[in-house]
């Protein structure tokens, strides 16, 4: 099982941490190719130029599928100009997965600003893939550790435009699509989600706001009359210690801070960015491209990494479930002499 990995923004730290993470990973696996710049990977790991997907060699060397950059790099100076590569990287990853050739896309990361500047329409990764797989508005991006999961019902929009977008429908569906993925993805027969609430104490009975009552419980009730073991509104500032993390199984939050800021403070480099939705697996690191440091030999490829073995991982599950099905629905095929 091959999983394609993205070049991202070449003058951030994916080239280094892409290095890292095959100088881990080579021996034990999984196994992945990178799309990317092979002049980029060099100055890092030894590079084998590929044209398939097959990662055979790759504990001697980097399988890397060639994509040319218009203009050469400086780490740290990202570039305009590369911008165009960076999004051929990320169509090629989902068009060999979507056809079988790789079980997962991984991606590096990418600076949306200079992908914006360049006429990219989408406001981040997430909304890219969606679009690319034809799953657009369906996409969740969920983030993933192994003391947190959160999932934010509105992504990369302003406070403000996350509360105008708020609403029961919207939150009933992001947490049905997270029930789905923690069963399917995860492993976890009877998933239990907490609802965050928005305001200060949770509104305090309406005191400090009134959206747990009009908007969040609403929701709440939906999900359990369909049998999903919803809980909450919980007040947002006593959901993530220890004790009640212990409780659920992943957090539905409203707004990207209110998800990202306790994943990342409890554990930022183990933390992966899962887009649930999509028909197929995606993860990422779950920081960004890092131009301060770049070029320097100091990132910390543990998040990507944990994104690889983590796509791995659901990649595993999603087959097996496909197995199971084959096997339920043909079993005379199975089962007859060979």
């Amino acid at each position: 099982m091959t999983i394609a990995l993205t070049m991202g923004d070449p003058a951030g730290i994916g080239p280094e941490i892409t290095a890292a993470a095959w100088f881990a990973l080579r021996t034990s696996g999984p196994a992945f190719i990178v799309i990317a710049e092979p002049d980029l990977l060099r100055r890092h790991a030894p590079v084998r130029l590929i044209t398939h997907t097959d990662p055979s060699g790759f504990a001697e060397a980097l399988p890397v599928l060639p994509v040319r950059l218009a203009a050469p790099v400086t780490p740290g100076t990202p570039s305009q100009s590369n911008a165009r590569a960076v999004i051929s990287s990320i169509e090629q990853a989902v068009r060999l997965t979507q056809a079988g050739r790789t079980s997962a896309v991984v991606t590096n990361p990418i600076s949306k600003a200079v992908l914006q500047s360049a006429g990219f329409a989408h406001p981040g990764h997430t909304e890219f893939l969606a679009a690319l797989t034809g799953a657009a508005g369906q996409e969740i991006m969920m983030l993933a550790s192994p003391h947190l999961r959160v999932v934010p019902v509105t992504i990369h929009v302003s406070l403000r435009a996350a509360l105008d977008q708020l609403s029961t429908e919207r939150i009933v569906r992001v947490a049905r699509t997270t029930h789905a993925a923690l069963v399917a993805d995860f492993g976890i027969e009877t998933p239990r989600l907490a609802i965050a609430g928005l305001n200060p104490h949770a509104g305090e009975d309406g005191h400090m706001g009134a959206e747990e009552q009009t908007l969040i419980a609403p929701a709440i009730a939906a999900l359990r009359a369909e049998a999903i073991n919803a809980t909450g509104p919980w007040p947002p500032d006593t959901m993530f210690t220890e004790q009640a993390r212990q409780t659920y199984d992943a957090a539905i939050c409203h707004y990207h801070d209110q998800a990202l800021i306790p994943l990342k403070t409890l554990d930022m480099w183990n933390g992966v960015n899962v887009t649930l939705g999509l028909p197929i697996v995606r993860t990422s690191p779950d920081h960004g491209t890092a131009f301060d440091i770049a070029g320097r030999g100091i990132a910390n490829p543990a998040s990507l990494i944990a994104a690889i073995k983590l796509a791995a991982e659901i990649g595993r599950r999603r087959k097996e479930v496909v197995l199971f099905f084959k096997k339920e629905l043909l079993p005379s095929f199975f089962t007859r002499p060979q």
